[in-house]
């Protein structure tokens, strides 16, 4: 039998790293770039980067990637038989992976790897996989308290807005990592919860609890596209700007072959619209508000 898809993206890896073709801090290419290049699904991708860092060949970069080279801390001590470790290392190390190179990328084995303890060791600590996830959305929101609250209702709904936004943009894992459906029991989630529902007090509960979800799944939404057009540019190096530069003469032609006159309009004069996600979550969030405003008269 051949090799299994995932043992051949490795072994030619691990050839351009023995080659010196990648040297030690060299980025490798990420999971979607592997998914890209060779044809294959996300999870086969994953397992073969998960087997170069079980060999530690390469580790996790925050804010950089999976780069070639040992974890950092591939060894520790241990008492009685238990590793010296605590429940914030773990978690802290489960968020450094998901800023390097998203959730996909995140398993207790990987977090084991990167501390220098077996799997089981991990499980006193923080519990399994799921739990961890609530742990790390837990502590990536606390780095971002909110503060007093402002006694007018658009000033806490826009503070708290803001804060996730914040946490979103530092943290680009955390918009796919938090459920609206299933929301987590996170404790520093609460408050922000409990601030949204403070200031919609002037609504009865049913449109309350509707109005606060739809502005966690607005500002989660855009986090969302933010998520993705980062690892669409890490795996392409195109910018957005960029790319819809490449398609500009494509859509002229499409939409002047249809009856597209809102679009012709749009495109008369050289539109240059600039695509800045910052700006257009503040544009949103501001619609949004407007509307709330409305609807509380």
């Amino acid at each position: 039998m051949g090799e299994a898809p995932y043992q051949v993206i490795a072994a030619e890896l691990r050839r351009r790293i023995e080659t010196g073709e990648l040297l030690a801090g060299d980025r490798v290419p990420s999971t979607r770039a592997l998914v890209r290049d060779y044809g294959v699904a996300m999870a086969t991708a994953t397992r073969a980067l998960q087997m170069l860092q079980m060999e530690q060949l390469v580790h996790a970069s925050p804010g950089v990637g999976t780069v070639v080279g040992p974890p950092p801390r591939s060894h520790r001590t241990a008492v009685d038989g238990v590793p010296d470790l605590n429940r914030d290392e773990v978690v802290r190390t489960g968020i450094a992976i998901a800023d390097a190179e998203g959730l996909a990328m995140l398993s207790m084995r990987r977090i084991a790897t990167e501390l220098g303890v077996s799997t089981m060791a991990l499980y006193r600590y923080v519990g399994g996989k799921d739990a961890l996830v609530v742990q790390m959305v837990d502590a990536a929101l606390g780095e971002f308290p909110l503060g007093k609250i402002p006694e007018h209702w658009r000033d806490a709904v826009t503070l708290v807005a803001r804060v996730h936004w914040a946490a979103y943009r530092k943290h680009l894992w955390l918009a796919s990592a938090i459920s609206l459906s299933r929301p987590q029991l996170a404790p520093r989630l609460l408050p922000h919860t409990d601030a949204v529902l403070g200031a919609l007090r002037g609504m009865d509960k049913s449109a309350a609890m509707s109005t606060m979800i739809s502005l966690f799944a607005y500002v989660r939404g855009i986090a969302l596209v933010m998520e993705s057009e980062a690892q669409a540019e890490q795996d392409t190096g195109v910018t957005a700007d960029e790319w819809v530069g490449q398609q500009s003469d494509r859509l002229a032609a499409m939409v002047a072959g249809s009856n597209l006159t809102a679009f012709r309009d749009l495109l008369a004069d050289d539109f240059d619209y600039e695509y800045n996600l910052d700006q257009l979550f503040e544009f949103g969030l501001n619609i949004y508000l407007d509307g709330l405003a409305t609807r509380l008269r």
